[in-house]
């Protein structure tokens, strides 16, 4: 019931409905947060957790469900209500910050929620630093130490990538990106998209909203949503791919389990890997459009003379840029790195509030070679601080990571997987998907998943490879 009001906010609902809307989502919070902390649920877990069950299943839905609780029931009712409270008028005090371009008038707030949620923090426990206990609400088991290291491994390798790309000789024409292409044909095309790829149109939709997602209520009931620009044909189209990503791992839940952890999805991070995977390492792969093309042209006069070379190329474009959602497939991850740190920093009280946009500016200099010239382009461009979302940022490249991991197995499995795509065939991979991720809802943590699916730790070593081989060429660095 949530999911759908909460879908309904960002679709079809009345400007007008918008203050009685936010009262049903803060009657529904409260009564799921009793739920969650009731003394009923917690006698029936003790029970549960006395019985020595040897079934998978059981002992999965047993072990989410007491971290739920836990995690639930160690916050009080008053600090819970006051960081409701805070990240409300917050959200507000950001959006028009960001429209002034005026980080002092969102400072007050941010100080306030970094306060709120070391609280939290050290009500939920942690052992190394407070950062991990708000990262594990977002990716299970993640430490902030263990993700560093991982980060640090791929900075090494993307950032002196990213100034050999931007100083090759060649670089593709995007002005054929920017050709109109009507809204109505763009729906239908992506409409043959996801069907192709796998999204069960008789299980889910799609729809309009000003910032794309996915939601659902069970794998029979999943909504994706996406935006259209007549002069940028892409945005709509991968924003697509990788919603579908999302509503594909979303369906292939099983739904026997449904609204219990063995049918959940693992982590943000592993939910991230499927869009990724879907709209990246599939969507804006050769072998892909070696298929689709035609299709494309068809669909798109005003690309009629555009060649399959020109593009592939134009698509995988890889250009620092201030704006983290527009960023490409090299770059964004420095985006994330960037604000893992910063908002690690913050939480340790090493980085002042004060000296956000100064520290912001600097990293983006370092890792991207560019400096935004306003706060709204910098340190205000996310609303993820403003709603209180520490620990959610670093969970977007660590689906960048499993990803490539996991194509990587898939292509040992599926030696023909290319070939596959040429001839408009994405079951095989939808198929392996199922099979090794998506059916196992919560019985893995992220990273237990990623080693008895691939048979190795977590590594940054198949992103990199990835990322290489691709572009690598591409820009005549090979």
């Amino acid at each position: 019931m949530e999911a759908m009001l909460d879908w309904d906010q960002e679709t079809y609902l009345p400007k007008r409905g918008a203050t009685e809307r936010a009262g049903q989502l803060a009657l529904l919070a409260g009564m799921i947060h009793e739920r969650r902390t009731s003394d009923e649920l917690a006698g029936m877990l003790s029970i549960l957790e006395r019985e020595d069950d040897d079934d998978y299943v059981v002992a999965t839905n047993v072990r989410e469900m007491r971290r739920t609780y836990d995690r639930a029931v160690k916050l009080p009712k008053e600090l819970v209500e006051e960081i409701a409270r805070t990240t409300t008028l917050a959200k507000g005090a950001w959006a028009e910050a960001r429209r002034e371009s005026a980080f002092s008038k969102f400072s007050p707030f941010l100080e306030k929620l970094l306060d709120l949620k070391r609280q939290a923090a050290d009500h939920i426990g942690w052992n190394t630093e407070p950062y991990d206990a708000l990262m594990d609400e977002y990716e299970p088991g993640a430490l902030a130490a263990d993700v560093e290291r991982v980060f640090a491994a791929v900075r090494a390798e993307v950032v002196p990538l990213v100034a050999a790309i931007k100083d090759a000789p060649r670089q593709p024409d995007l002005d054929i990106l920017k050709r109109p292409c009507p809204v109505d044909a763009q729906r239908e095309f992506n409409y043959k998209i996801a069907a192709a790829i796998g999204f069960d149109f008789d299980a889910g939709r799609i729809d309009v909203s000003t910032h794309p997602f996915c939601t659902s209520t069970s794998p029979n009931n999943v909504r994706l949503t996406t935006r259209y620009d007549e002069h940028y044909m892409p945005m709509s189209l991968f924003g697509v791919m990788h919603e579908a990503g999302h509503g594909m791992y979303e369906q292939g839940l099983l739904v026997e389990h449904a609204g219990t952890p063995m049918g959940m999805a693992v982590s943000l991070g592993i939910h991230e890997s499927q869009s990724r995977l879907w709209e990246n390492q599939v969507g804006r792969s050769r072998p892909f459009w070696e298929h689709f093309f035609g299709a494309l042209q068809q669909q798109f006069p005003s690309l009629a003379d555009v060649s399959l070379d020109d593009w592939y190329f134009a698509i995988n474009n890889v250009r620092p840029s201030l704006i983290r959602v527009e960023a490409d497939e090299v770059t964004y991850g420095l985006h994330i790195m960037l604000r893992f740190d910063l908002e690690r920093r913050m939480i340790r009280n090493e980085l002042a509030v004060k000296d956000v946009p100064e520290a912001w500016n600097a990293g983006m200099q370092e890792l991207l070679g560019i400096t935004p010239p306003n706060d709204a382009e910098g340190c205000l461009q996310d609303i993820h601080w403003s709603i209180g979302t520490f620990g959610y940022f670093p969970t977007y490249q660590l689906g960048n990571l499993y990803a490539a991991q996991f194509v990587a197995k898939a292509r040992a499995d599926l030696p023909d997987l290319d070939d596959q795509f040429r001839q408009g065939r994405f079951d095989g991979l939808l198929d392996w998907l199922r099979k090794n991720i998506h059916q196992h809802g919560q019985r893995y943590r992220p990273t237990e998943l990623v080693k008895v699916v691939t048979g190795r730790e977590l590594s940054h070593e198949p992103y990199i490879a990835a990322l290489k081989a691709k572009f690598e060429p591409l820009y005549g660095l090979a």
